[in-house]
């Protein structure tokens, strides 16, 4: 079977793409570029390389991959962007290849972005993300799988989203996002856990009822940061409480940008 490639597409001879890939009018894919299996490359989408796209995946119209990362510090060293399988990349998306000999922009598997979002240079977003029209992630910034961000926000660079957790559309997100929380407003706050999207991921009962337990120790107490560390502690040694409380310390040291805080100041929430 041979590639399906519009007669308008400009292929680079050096690309390599798999003869199930399909390429429409006048895209254009330049050297170094490898596709997987099944891809859909739309119209007027440009991939330039050194990017490595897998299986299944569908680039819809004017999207544009694989460009030079849109920071100073670059001056033309190898730097990739890696994209996984059965990903949806809507109308004109931006996503650059990282700063620094090496280093790639990565893309997950599953993850819907739709139209207009930017994925700047050096960021990660796992599995299963949904990122919705006109986002904006500055470098460095790391998507954990299945979060999802509303429309029209902007993503403070070196920031980490935790999963299963959710952004509010036009939040400006300039601290870590903990993961299993509702995030919005202008200044971000916690508001409550992201109780849908755990529902839907197929969270019990029993594993819902500690991380509310969870969530009123860390933002209805009148805890320190440390007391609450201690009390999770209490609570059990379950999967997803091991791994917030993980977070959370990793959002406290050097190079992190800290957390977003809850509606109040107490515990984690504090802003000092």
């Amino acid at each position: 079977m041979k590639t399906l490639i519009h007669p308008t597409a400009v292929v680079h001879p050096n690309s390599e793409l798999h003869s199930t890939v399909q390429v429409g009018a006048y895209a254009v894919i330049g050297a170094h570029v490898k596709v997987g299996p099944e891809t859909i490359i739309g119209a007027h989408v440009v991939l330039e390389g050194p990017c490595e796209i897998g299986a299944r995946n569908q680039i819809f119209t004017g999207a544009a991959i694989g460009m030079e990362p849109q920071d100073l510090k670059f001056v033309g060293e190898p730097t990739w962007v890696k994209i996984g399988d059965n990903n949806l990349i809507r109308e004109y998306v931006t996503i650059n290849r990282a700063t620094g000999a090496g280093e790639a922009t990565v893309i997950g598997d599953g993850n819907l972005l739709m139209a207009y979002v930017h994925v700047a240079h050096n960021c990660i977003i796992e599995d299963q993300v949904v990122i919705a029209n006109s986002v904006a992630l500055a470098g460095h910034v790391h998507i954990e799988s299945r979060a999802r961000l509303s429309g029209v926000l902007g993503v403070h660079q070196f920031v980490h989203i935790g999963r299963h957790s959710m952004v509010g559309g036009m939040t400006r997100i300039d601290r870590d996002v903990p993961p299993y929380m509702l995030v919005e407003g202008n200044p971000a706050r916690v508001r409550t856990l992201n109780l849908i999207g755990l529902k839907r991921s197929g969270m019990d009962s029993s594993e819902l009822q500690i991380l509310k337990k969870a969530f009123r120790i860390l933002y209805r107490s009148n805890l320190t940061f440390k007391d609450a560390l201690e009390q999770l502690e209490l609570l059990g040694e379950t999967e997803q409480l091991q791994y917030l409380r993980r977070f959370l310390l990793l959002s406290q040291m050097s190079g992190r940008r800290g957390l977003v805080p809850g509606k109040s100041k107490p515990g984690v929430s504090d802003d000092s």
